[in-house]
C-alpha cells in the first residue's frame, strides 16, 4: 500500500523530545507551533497515494514490491531521471517550492550514497553493508528523513576538535559491540520536527586528530538522549492563513539538535572515524549531485511562483504597460528560465555512473552558483514592483469584519483589475513571501543552504572540464607560430 498522510501522521507519534518557547512539545501533529506544517507534509503523501497520481509519483521498490516515492528511485537512463524530476516538481508545486527539506531531499542524498556504494565498499565493507541495508529499509518504509551536517557556530577559526568545549560538536565518545555513542550538537535540522529519522554527519573539512567527529549515522527522532530545540515558530505567530498564507502552512522549521550520549547501532553507522570517507561520501558518490539536483528542481518551481506573483503585482497596480516594468519582468523571466534551462541541461548531458544515470555535475555546480545571486535579485524586484503596497495593508483579516474599517479598506485598497479584498490578499501574500520573518528566512536559506559562495564557486572550479577548454586554446595556438624570416601572410598562416 502506498504511504498516505494518515500513515505519515501516525508515524510521528513517538517519544521525540522537542522544545520551543521553554516548553516541551507533546505532539507535533497537534501543537500550534508545528501542526500546519506537519499536515502540509501529510498532504504530500496523500497526493502521491491518490489513484490518479500513483503512477507518476511512485515506483515499485525492488525489495518490497510495494510502491514508494520516486524520491528513492535510482534512475538508470534519461527517461527515468526525467520521470523522477517530474514527480519532484509536482511535490514542490504543492508548497509553492517553499518547503526546502521535503521528504524527497534527504531521500535524494541517500540515493546518491547508494549509487556510490562502491566507494563505501572500497573503504570499509561493513559500513557499506550497513548503508545498503538501511537504504532498502528507508525506501521500503518511505521514510521522511532529515539531516544535520553543519556544526554549531562558535570559534569558526578552529576545527571541531579545537573548540574550548570538546563536546560542542557532536562526536563519538564511546563504542562497543552494539554501536557508537555520540555527544554534542549539530544544526540546522530543517524539517527535523516532522521527520521520522535523522542522519548525523558533517560537511566541514576535518584534520588529523578530528577522527571522533568523522562519522555518519542515522537515528530515529524518538531516540533516547536526542533533543531538538526549535527556533521561533512563524506558523504559531501567524494570525490567519489570509494574513500569512505561506507562514501559516509551510514553516518547515529549523532546530538545533543536541545528542546527550545517543546510541547509534552499527547497522546504522555508515562512516566511522574516517577523515577520508567523511569527505568522499559526498563527492566520490553522487550524494552531493542528487541532493542539490533536488534543490534546483524545487527552486525552479519556487521561482516560477515568485515570477507569477511579480506579474500579478504589476497588473494589480496597473503598471504592466510601463516600459521599465516590462523590462524588469523580462529580466526576471530570463533569470527564472535560466534556472529551468540548467535543470534540463544537467539532465540532457547527464552521465552514466556505476550503472545509474545522474545529472551533469559541472552544470549542477553552475546552477548553484547562479542560484545564490538569482534568488535575492528576484526578491528585490518584487519589492520594487510592490513599493509601499506590501506594507500599507490592513492589520489582519479582522479589519474586514468591522464595518468602520471595512469601509475604509474599500475606499483605500483600490485596483482597476481586482477588488479591495483581492488586492489585500495579494499584497499580504507578497509580504509573506519577501518581507515577513518567513520571507526573510527564505532569503537567507536560498543564499546559504548550499554553503558560502566560496564553497559553491569552489565546486564549480573543481568539477569544470578545464582540460577541455585549455585544450581548445592549445589546439588553436598550435595552428600558428613565429613568422619565418621571409615573412608569412595571413592567408598562408590560416592554411
Amino acid at each position: 500500500m502506498v504511504k498516505d498522510g494518515r500513515a505519515y501522521l501516525a508515524s510521528l507519534k513517538d517519544d521525540r523530545s522537542i522544545y520551543i518557547d521553554g516548553r516541551k512539545v507533546v505532539d507535533v501533529t497537534t501543537d500550534p507551533a508545528f501542526a500546519n506544517a506537519v499536515h502540509s507534509a501529510a498532504k504530500l503523501y496523500d497526493f502521491q497515494a491518490a489513484p490518479d497520481n500513483i503512477e507518476a509519483m511512485t515506483f515499485v521498490s525492488p525489495t518490497s514490491g510495494e510502491r514508494v516515492s520516486r524520491g528513492w528511485q535510482l534512475p538508470r537512463n534519461l527517461r527515468e531521471l526525467t520521470e523522477r524530476r517530474q514527480a519532484l516538481e509536482k511535490w514542490a508545486a504543492l508548497t509553492c517550492g517553499m518547503v526546502g527539506r521535503s521528504p524527497d531531499h534527504v531521500a535524494s542524498t541517500f540515493a546518491g550514497f547508494r549509487m556510490g556504494l562502491h566507494a563505501f565498499r572500497d573503504n570499509d565493507p561493513a559500513r557499506a553493508a550497513a548503508l545498503e541495508s538501511y537504504f532498502d529499509y528507508a525506501r521500503d518504509n518511505d521514510l521522511f528523513l532529515s539531516y544535520v551536517i553543519i556544526n554549531p557556530q562558535a570559534d569558526k577559526a578552529k576545527t571541531a576538535g579545537g573548540q574550548p568545549d570538546p563536546h560542542l560538536v557532536a562526536s563519538i565518545v564511546d563504542e562497543d559491540g552494539e554501536g557508537i555513542t555520540i555527544r554534542g550538537a549539530k544544526m540546522l535540522a530543517t524539517s527535523g520536527v516532522m521527520a521520522n529519522e535523522m542522519m548525523v554527519s558533517g560537511f566541514n573539512a576535518l584534520q588529523a586528530g578530528d577522527e571522533a567527529y568523522a562519522f555518519t549515522g542515522v537515528v530515529p527522532l524518538g531516540a533516547k538522549g536526542l533533543t531538538l530545540m526549535s527556533r521561533r515558530s512563524y506558523e504559531q505567530n501567524a494570525t490567519s492563513t489570509f494574513d500569512y498564507p505561506l507562514s501559516a502552512r509551510f514553516d518547515e522549521n529549523d532546530a538545533v539538535v543536541y545528542f546527550d550520549d545517543v546510541k547509534i547501532p552499527w547497522d546504522r553507522v555508515f562512516v566511522h572515524k574516517d577523515l577520508k570517507m567523511a569527505q568522499a561520501q559526498w563527492h566520490d558518490t553522487r550524494a552531493h549531485v542528487m541532493q542539490n539536483y533536488q534543490c534546483m528542481i524545487r527552486l525552479m518551481v519556487k521561482l516560477k511562483f515568485l515570477l507569477g506573483l511579480a506579474r500579478k503585482i504589476a497588473e494589480t497596480n496597473n503598471i504592466i504597460n510601463y516600459p521599465q516594468v516590462r523590462e524588469t519582468l523580462g529580466l526576471m523571466a530570463a533569470k527564472v528560465a535560466n534556472i529551468e534551462a540548467l535543470v534540463i541541461a544537467m539532465e540532457a548531458s547527464g552521465e552514466h555512473f556505476q550503472g545509474y544515470f545522474v545529472p551533469n555535475r559541472s552544470i549542477l555546480c553552475t546552477a548553484q552558483v547562479i542560484a545564490q545571486t538569482t534568488y535575492p535579485e528576484i526578491i528585490e524586484a518584487i519589492r520594487t514592483l510592490s513599493g509601499g503596497g506590501m506594507i500599507m495593508v490592513p492589520s489582519s483579516y479582522l479589519d474586514f469584519e468591522t464595518p468602520e474599517t471595512a469601509a475604509i479598506i474599500g475606499k483605500t485598497q483600490r485596483s482597476p483589475v481586482a477588488s479591495s479584498q483581492e488586492r489585500v490578499k495579494l499584497m499580504k501574500l507578497a509580504w509573506d513571501a519577501v518581507g515577513s520573518e518567513f520571507g526573510s528566512r527564505h532569503l537567507q536559506y536560498e543564499m546559504f543552504y548550499s554553503g558560502p559562495t566560496f564553497v559553491t564557486r569552489g565546486n564549480s572550479f573543481r568539477f569544470y572540464d578545464w582540460d577541455g577548454v585549455k585544450g581548445f586554446v592549445d589546439d588553436f595556438m598550435g595552428t600558428y607560430g613565429l613568422p619565418s624570416s621571409t615573412g608569412t601572410s595571413l592567408s598562408s598562416a590560416a592554411e
